[in-house]
């Protein structure tokens, strides 16, 4: 009988067994339709074979059933009320065997009821720490709170027990963390009311090593304004407080002295031990074998943890700076040993901002290139913008003036003498950063000596992370100053010299770009191109990045003539980079550009190339939402975003994510506040809309199947259509350029008597045969048939001893076959020359 069953299980021989049997008592009626309704035919699988009257049936029961028990509730009285509540509490259970729970019934009961009783709101608080599963009881503990709000004082003193046995058991149970939160500050203001001094179990963390500090304080001194402090910071729910939450700190952490505490709360959860989950945390119970991770902070603390981030911040000011940098790296970036915490390290990347002090802006410029995750990125833009209106500056001069130097000279060197060694750590070009040693005797090598691996271990190990940190900074740096190209901003030139020219590190990339200059009191207003390392001529005021879409033709090729005599590299393509103007085509189609669409590309190449660009795109798969692919980048600082569209290739079968893709358009938006608006490519400024249909060129060049020099070699009819069409057809706007490059590079070249330019190939004429390579795909025709011929040149043939004015793995794979090919009586490669020898 179930009502004997719930007196035996309510017997826990504690004070509150006689109010638990009482309420059985008094509503034994109720346990007797409860208990009809658990014997009530259900509908299973057997019932299902007897068709839909059975269902009907079986429903009719059912809601016979609830009916009577809703009427006999609805007409109890007050006290017959309070016993029925504890009785449906005590026979909910949820357990493998059976699920019955009352929700609907104890709210409509604790909602119109008056005069709990202390000992009734005990029972409940007690049973509801006792219900399986987190949401279960959450959803039981919010209902009795709200009995228990009815208290007054000497009530809520008797309770007090159970309420931090409820407060402890929430702390510790896998609940979702809005609930939580909304839970336990309930439950602490109830507290509070009775014990203004009282730091329930579970409010700080009794293991976590970096709650240590705050521990100690609350078993020394705890004091009714440390209480208060902490319920405060355990109300943050999210990474970026109110102004109200800012002040109230303030005033709390004033109040209680706890200014040091803090800062050794953030420096442990920047520095300290992480905890393991074999000993704690979700998933110990079920996560089993040999897999285990590390975390800094649990889940169920989080709330706190952001709490004590964002008063460290306001109460340490520039002091907090290096370790609120060191914790959002931790939690923020992948490998570093604890898995990510976005919550944790928005905090302290919002809190950065707050600071006020010049190093958050170095801070948070160096996690702008270690951070990958969506959301945090996101984050990092606000609290940019944050910190760049503290000093009265705009997002991008704060960003430009962020770059660490790391402590080089203006010429991009750190030396060191370690034991009679010099050490040097020096920025070579745009793309090398070297450490290198030379010894007494002056001899240099890349290897770091014995005497200074055995006798300097520490400093050599503080080296070689300094020359890892300048590379870091000056591949983003490349990036940055890169985009700039679509952004059409000027610098005054002090600004520019200061921040640009003269940066250890970004004057490495500087100085190898052209720049436009205009001086004072210029009447016309007339912009001055300047060759890289030279002066600007009279008194510069404005400066400006050149890009080749401002300039006339004649400028052009002289730039880029200059630039092959000199044997000038650039860090990226200026001179020589490709211009995209608006076609009759795109002005018809009005809103979008079909000139990258409709071709077969290898995905995950393509995908790479989006990550290496910085373009955000969904990863195509067979899931839902996974064929319809958009990759999307801003330019022109933010204000405009390019939208490619591309799909899985038609017909492409086999695993998860397709192996080709196709793609489609190419849309553009408009920033408009937090949204973005799509508008006609009219509209769009020509430098942005180059730039962005560069990058696109770069995706479909370099990932199209046309570009796979063995495509026909295997076996497959599939897209060979296209492969026949695209790898010789007409020239990109990338392939234009390099070919105008080959004409200023071939007359210097050894090979230039058997190489010469003929529409959209490179023509070398070897001894064997003559060749044409495509000058887009860099595959190869031979004459006088076009025979296809599929080559890969071994490393090294041509690659590295031709001067290039600009990085282009394509054209370094043109060169290299040229050269391969003007000597192919020296070829041994036997499958090349039977493929010679077959075409000639």
């Amino acid at each position: 009988m179930l009502y004997e069953a719930l007196v035996a299980e309510s017997r826990r021989n504690d004070s509150l067994d006689d109010v638990r049997s009482a309420a059985l008592c008094s509503a034994r009626w109720l346990v007797e339709l409860l208990e009809r309704q658990r014997t009530e035919p259900r509908w299973d699988a057997s019932a299902a074979l007897r068709g839909t009257d059975t269902l009907e049936r079986i429903q009719a029961i059912q809601a016979a059933t609830q009916a009577e028990i809703d009427g006999r509730l609805a007409a109890c009285s007050e006290e017959e009320g309070r016993a029925a509540a504890l009785c449906l509490m005590l026979a909910a259970c949820f357990d493998h065997r059976s699920f019955w729970q009352y929700g609907t019934e104890i709210v409509s009961l604790i909602s119109r009821l008056r005069g709990w009783t202390p000992d009734e709101v005990a029972v409940m608080l007690l049973r509801a720490t006792e219900y399986d599963m987190g949401f279960w009881f959450a959803d039981a503990l919010g209902l009795v709170l709200k009995a228990a709000e009815q208290l007054d004082a000497d009530g809520c003193r008797a309770v007090m027990p159970w309420l931090r046995h409820a407060h402890a058991e929430l702390m510790d149970t896998d609940v979702a963390a809005r609930q939580r939160g909304q839970l336990a500050k309930r439950l602490r203001v109830l507290l509070a009311s009775v014990e203004e001094a009282c730091i329930p179990d579970g409010l700080i963390p009794a293991y976590a090593p970096w709650a240590a500090p705050l521990r100690d304080r609350a078993r020394t001194s705890p004091t009714p304004q440390l209480a208060g402090l902490l319920r405060h910071l355990a109300s943050l729910s999210g990474p970026r407080p109110a102004q109200r939450w800012r002040r109230t700190c303030l005033e709390l952490a004033e109040v209680a002295s706890v200014q040091e505490v803090l800062a050794d709360v953030l420096r442990a959860l920047a520095e300290g031990e992480p905890l393991c989950s074999r000993g704690s945390g979700a998933h110990t119970g079920w996560i089993g074998g040999g897999y285990h991770y590390h975390y800094v902070v649990h889940q169920n603390e989080g709330d706190l943890a952001r709490g004590v981030v964002w008063a460290a911040a306001l109460t340490g000011g520039p002091a907090a700076v290096r370790h609120l940098g060191a914790l959002a790296l931790r939690t923020g970036a992948a490998g570093t040993g604890v898995i990510e915490d976005p919550k944790l390290a928005g905090a302290a990347i919002n809190a950065l901002a707050e600071t006020g002090d010049p190093a958050s802006l170095e801070a948070l410029w160096r996690l702008q290139s270690r951070i990958k995750h969506r959301a945090l990125r996101k984050q990092l833009d606000t609290a940019l913008v944050t910190a760049a209106g503290k000093q009265g500056i705009t997002a991008e001069q704060l960003i430009e003036r962020s770059v660490p130097d790391h402590g080089l000279a203006p010429d991009g060197l750190l030396e060191r003498e370690l034991g009679g060694h010099r050490v040097r750590v020096a920025i070579e070009d745009a793309a090398t950063v070297r450490l290198t040693f030379t010894r007494p005797d002056g001899g240099t090598s890349r290897t770091a000596p014995a005497a200074v691996k055995e006798g300097f271990p520490d400093e050599l190990r503080e080296l070689k992370d300094l020359a890892q940190a300048v590379r870091g900074t000056l591949s983003g740096e490349r990036a940055r100053v890169e985009a700039l190209m679509s952004a059409g901003r000027e610098w005054p030139y002090d600004e520019w010299c200061r921040y640009y020219r003269d940066h250890p590190v970004t004057g490495v990339l500087v100085r190898g770009l052209i720049w436009e200059f205009r001086s004072v009191g210029d009447a016309d207003g007339e912009w001055r191109a300047v060759a890289p390392t030279a002066e600007p001529p009279g008194e510069p005021e404005r400066v400006r990045l050149w890009h080749p879409i401002r300039a006339q033709a004649h400028d052009i090729r002289a730039w880029r003539e200059r630039l092959v005599a000199e044997r000038l590299r650039q860090p990226f393509k200026q001179a020589f980079r490709e211009i995209y103007l608006l076609t009759p085509a795109e002005e018809e189609t009005g809103v979008y550009s079909n000139r990258f669409a409709a071709h077969i590309v290898h995905y995950r190449q393509l995908y790479a190339l989006f990550k290496e660009r910085g373009w955000q795109a969904n990863f195509l798969g067979r899931y839902d939402g996974g064929y319809d692919g958009q990759a999307r980048a801003e330019f022109g600082d933010g204000q405009w975003r390019a939208c490619f569209h591309h799909e899985p290739a038609a017909d492409d079968g086999g695993g998860y994510a397709p192996e080709h893709a196709a793609t489609d358009q190419v849309r553009f938006e408009r920033r408009d506040g937090r949204r973005w608006r799509e508008i006609p490519l009219t509209e769009m400024p020509p430098l942005v809309f180059s730039e962005a249909m560069r990058d696109v060129d770069l995706f479909v060049g370099v990932s199209s199947i046309a570009a796979d020099p063995d495509w026909t070699d295997r076996g497959e009819d599939r897209y060979i259509g296209y492969w026949r069409t695209a790898t010789f057809g007409a020239l990109t706007a990338s392939a234009e350029v390099r070919r105008e490059a080959l004409e200023r590079i071939l007359p210097r070249l050894k090979i230039a008597a058997r190489c010469s330019l003929e529409g959209r190939f490179l023509l070398v004429r070897g001894d064997l045969g003559t060749y044409k390579i495509h000058l887009g795909s860099a595959n190869i025709l031979m004459e006088p048939d076009d025979s296809y011929l599929c080559i890969v040149p071994s490393r090294g043939s041509g690659e590295g001893k031709v001067f290039l004015p600009f990085e282009d793995a394509r054209l370094s794979l043109i060169l290299s076959k040229a050269f391969l090919l003007a000597a192919d009586t020296e070829i041994t490669d036997e499958s090349i020359l039977m493929q010679i020898k077959r075409g000639a």
